[in-house]
């Protein structure tokens, strides 16, 4: 590294951050266009919201079982070849829906094979993603680092399901055979990622090793608040997991329409990220947290009673804002407490609350919506994240009042039960 570069404050200064990052650009596009066509597949071939739900259960159950395991993996193996190989078996997948697509299989239950077979993937690939930018960037261009992945990962996501949308008009053959080429060039583009070698831990693989970042976050109040509440916001507001059913059934739109509502979200996080890379949050960061999930929650309820595209647009777009400010704070505060000897398993424990918030809600949204309907799953979850926001705040005084991040990460851990 130049001596130009170790004194940037740009994360794109550095040629490694940015081949990581456009791969993971890439790949979040080739994700969410993929997601847009088994959405919109699943529930023309049954019209059940309920299955909706199990497109997140099959990637979940995977991904909780594999994630822990995955965070010890990152802490001892090279996490750029673990990136590799985890969007390799991503591209695997996509060319297994292709195949079904042109073998015109009517049953379902093969697409869901499919997704336990991503959601092994990706429990892999998250811990060393999340574990892998301080290996990138000196300390005065994280911050940096943070804001531009989440602004990357959200301009994806608004690209990504229009880019879906649009193609699957043209069929879902278009969608599969476009993503298994877009994640092809993930693979490529991770192969010029240079990172330092890892010192692997010194302790060794065994039950306490792998439970080390259980420990390591149940012993941080801030962090165990930051992404228990993230958990639990998400899991009760995962509406998102129900546009399919908004858009054909409520808001009378096709897939193209569908695209649209899945950009609406990325859109109002990609603006905000944008903004946090100019300003970033530095005071207050407590009320800002707690904030962003309040919105978030109050977003959902707005979208689940609109019967306009237009406010349901609005709504999802500021729903994606105040998402975008919980994350920025909690990617910011499990990277500043955590050092790099333990980072992949603290990750992976962090990959678990956002998987269970992420696919499980999904699930959660799928079953409430077979039960209730549609709407009052949707204003019920959103009420409920409300809630727990409130509650947060008395549980886990400390996060609410804090005012900084931490100034530097931590270069020593010793985990006494380790030993």
């Amino acid at each position: 590294m130049s001596e130009a570069e170790e004194t940037s404050t740009s994360a794109f200064a550095y040629a490694n951050f940015r081949h990581y990052a456009a791969a993971r650009f890439l790949t979040t596009v080739a994700v969410q266009m993929q997601s847009v066509a088994i959405g919109w597949q699943i529930y023309e071939a049954t019209g059940n919201p309920l299955d909706l739900g199990f497109i997140g259960l099959a990637q979940f159950l995977p991904f909780v079982v594999l994630v822990l395991p995955a965070g010890q993996v990152a802490d001892r193996i090279n996490r750029k070849l673990i990136m590799s190989l985890c969007f390799g078996v991503e591209t695997l997948c996509a060319l297994l829906l292709l195949a079904r697509s042109l073998a015109e299989v009517n049953a379902v239950w093969p697409v869901f094979a499919v997704l336990v077979l991503f959601g092994s993937a990706r429990a892999f690939a998250m811990p060393a993603s999340q574990a892998i930018t301080p290996n990138l960037v000196p300390r005065i261009a994280f911050p940096g680092a943070v804001a531009l992945n989440s602004s990357l990962s959200h301009v994806a996501t608004i690209a990504g399901p229009a880019l879906g949308g649009l193609l699957y008009v043209f069929g879902p053959e278009v969608v599969y055979s476009l993503v298994s080429v877009i994640l092809g060039t993930a693979v490529l583009l991770m192969q010029r990622v240079r990172v330092p070698a890892i010192v692997p831990s010194a302790e060794p693989a065994k039950r306490q090793a792998l439970l080390a970042g259980l420990r390591f976050v149940r012993a941080r109040p801030v962090i165990l608040g930051a992404i228990s509440l993230d958990l639990f916001a998400v899991l009760f507001g995962g509406a998102v997991a129900l546009l399919p059913a908004f858009a054909r059934d409520t808001l009378a739109t096709g897939p193209e329409g569908l695209g649209l509502l899945r950009t609406a979200p990325a859109i109002g996080a990609g603006t905000t990220a944008a903004l946090l890379v100019f300003r970033p949050i530095v005071r207050n960061v407590g009320r800002w947290l707690f904030a962003g999930v309040a919105v978030f929650g109050i977003a959902i309820v707005v979208f689940g009673l609109s019967k306009s595209f237009l406010l349901s647009m609005l709504a999802l777009i500021t729903m994606g804002a105040g998402d975008m400010v919980s994350v920025y704070i909690r990617h910011m505060l499990i990277q500043l407490e955590t050092p790099d000897a333990i980072r992949g398993r603290v990750s992976a424990v962090s990959s678990v609350f956002i998987g269970a918030s992420n696919e499980l809600g999904e699930f959660e949204s799928g079953v409430t919506a077979a039960w209730w309907g549609i709407v009052p799953a949707a204003v019920v979850g959103g009420t409920t994240t409300l809630v727990i926001t409130i509650l947060w705040s008395r549980l886990f005084p400390s996060l609410w009042t804090m005012t900084e991040f931490p100034d530097s990460v931590q270069d020593d851990y010793n985990d006494p039960q380790s030993e």
